[in-house]
């Protein structure tokens, strides 16, 4: 591997160069991938989320946390530099973020905010005042507004309830409702969990009154059994397509009007328990992800879920496709193609289609490599056919042990034009430490044959439980 070190600002990132040959682990190589290091130093980093402007393919960023921070480029993700006054300065901790660009070209950062954390795990309880803020960069993410917005918030009171995962969503297609901003997240009480939806139609000045979209609330902890994990995407017609889990099921539901009403939710796919122990690391799960494949327009869009449970006894990663708007989906594909039940644990999966040519992308560590299921490498899975099959590539070559650090709940993944975006959690190799930093792969296809998906549904349909 050959090492070049990218200087831009106060921030030195080293861009690793992957080679064409086949990775220690028997896949090839990303074409023209690069791995950066976007943190100068090891720290608490981890939940990074990505986005690339579909105005302009050149800007780029890439939000992690604690605290709320972003990294941005404004040349295809060749250099990164970090963008200043992030995070809020009225509250002791801000995260679980995640970005989005509208379709303006403005960039977003979506994250949480709270004094303290609740009681482990049942969050509800004993919480601090807390709430999920909006910040937003009109530049396409290198300068950010100094004032954030509130998308909701839970003043010091007893009993406060606890806001959780939130994840935004833009509607960057030509429909009815273009330029709505969507913001979907778990809520935790004493008594239960719920599914609670906000949206924006002024780009995200403001915010409207949180409506609760889930049918059947959830347990109060974070474990099985709660309903959390909000996903969502937006077809060219504007129906926005969201999904979450409750333990052992993949939730679906859909909003017509710009996120005024939603559908009766339903059970589409049957899993795992989606919340899972894995060696090395202090906290795992499956939870689905959700993306569109606008290019056949609202008469033939394609979705598709992946998620990840251990049906075959280690951790595996999946997907399933919908040809009908969600009303059916496809029998479980398997997305790592490594052996089955070889002991391999693939985790912490994120999914995007690029809309321009319909590949379907999905990054997750992956562990084929160590016969001890504990050291895992980065792999990006690509699909061409629909969601068929799809074909690993290595995207970080070199295995790293977490040591039992916290991972995050989520990485990110995003692509236009061919050209790859991923980010991730990395632990160095320092057993002292319970540091982490985070990295930004690029991989481009553009110099790959490309093939365009099929024109027909995946067979064997199978109608989605209700």
């Amino acid at each position: 591997m050959k090492q070049v070190i990218l200087r831009f600002g106060m921030l030195s990132a080293i861009a690793v160069l992957i080679s064409d040959s086949a990775s220690s682990q028997g896949l090839p190589k990303a074409p023209k991938a690069e791995v950066s290091n976007v943190t100068p130093k090891p720290g608490f980093f981890t939940e990074p989320s990505i986005a690339v402007n579909p105005g302009n393919p050149q800007q780029v960023v890439a939000a992690f946390q604690d605290n709320a921070h972003i990294a941005y480029s404004t040349d295809a993700g060749r250099h990164w530099q970090l963008a200043n006054g992030i995070e809020p300065p009225n509250y002791r901790v801000s995260g679980d973020v995640s970005v989005t660009y509208d379709n303006e070209g403005r960039a977003y950062i979506c994250y949480i905010a709270f004094d303290k954390l609740g009681t482990f795990n049942y969050w509800g309880h004993n919480s601090s005042r807390n709430g999920i803020y909006v910040r937003r960069s009109l530049d396409g993410g290198a300068t950010w507004e100094s004032q954030d917005v509130a998308a909701t918030e839970q003043p010091n009171e007893s009993a406060v309830p606890w806001e959780d995962k939130p994840y935004i969503v833009a509607d960057t297609g030509p429909g009815p409702h273009a330029g709505n901003l969507y913001i979907g997240w778990t809520r935790w009480t004493l008594i239960d969990s719920q599914l609670l939806f906000v949206r924006s139609t002024d780009h995200g000045r403001t915010w409207s009154k949180p409506v609760e979209i889930d049918n059947i609330r959830g347990l109060p902890r974070d474990d099985n059994g709660a309903i959390e994990g909000f996903a969502g995407a937006v077809g060219p017609d504007s129906t926005l397509y969201a999904v979450w889990t409750d333990g052992s099921h993949v939730v679906f539901t859909t909003s017509h009007d710009g996120g005024v009403t939603f559908s009766h939710t339903r059970n589409i796919i049957d899993t795992a328990p989606t919340m899972f122990t894995l060696q090395a690391v202090s906290r795992a799960n499956g939870f689905a992800q959700i993306a569109i494949d606008p290019r056949g327009g609202a008469k033939s869009a394609w979705l598709y879920v992946t998620w990840s449970d251990y049906r075959n006894g280690d951790v595996d990663v999946f997907c399933s496709r919908s040809a009908d708007y969600g009303e059916t989906w496809s029998p479980a594909v398997r997305v790592n193609n490594d052996p089955a039940h070889d002991g391999a644990d693939q985790f912490f999966q994120w999914m995007t289609v690029d809309p321009r040519d319909g590949a379907v992308y999905v990054v997750f560590y992956d562990r084929r490599g160590d016969p001890k299921n504990r050291q895992q490498t980065v792999t990006l899975a690509r699909s061409s056919d629909g969601g068929r099959t799809y074909q690993n590539f290595a995207w970080m070559d070199q295995p790293f042990d977490a040591q039992g650090v916290f991972m995050g709940d989520y990485n990110g993944i995003a692509a236009l034009n061919g050209r790859v975006y991923g980010v991730w959690t990395q632990k160095p190799e320092n057993k002292s430490s319970r540091d982490t930093v985070i990295q930004i792969g690029v991989a481009d296809f553009n110099a790959e044959k490309l093939s365009s998906a099929p024109s027909q549904p995946a067979p064997s349909a199978t109608t989605g439980r209700k």
